[in-house]
């Protein structure tokens, strides 16, 4: 069930908006994702074990000095 767009609103708006910086962690038909954004940049990679996209995440979140990888 989706949730309500006021939902989806409070969620970007917790991490610095539409554009702000974060790093998210995605599993999706049998495979992880890692959204990584950053100064009005998004890149996403793609890895075949969760353990080894968390590792990824976890990296990108210390070097960008965020306090938590978001799991969507």
């Amino acid at each position: 069930m989706p949730y309500p767009q006021s939902y989806v609103r409070a969620y970007l708006e917790s991490y610095g908006g539409l554009l702000g910086t974060r790093v998210e962690l995605i599993e999706a038909d049998d495979e992880w994702f890692v959204r990584v954004v950053e100064d009005d940049e998004e890149r996403t990679y793609s890895f075949e074990l969760e353990p080894v996209a968390l590792a990824f995440a976890e990296s990108q979140r210390l070097h960008l000095k965020l306090a938590a990888v978001i799991r969507v």
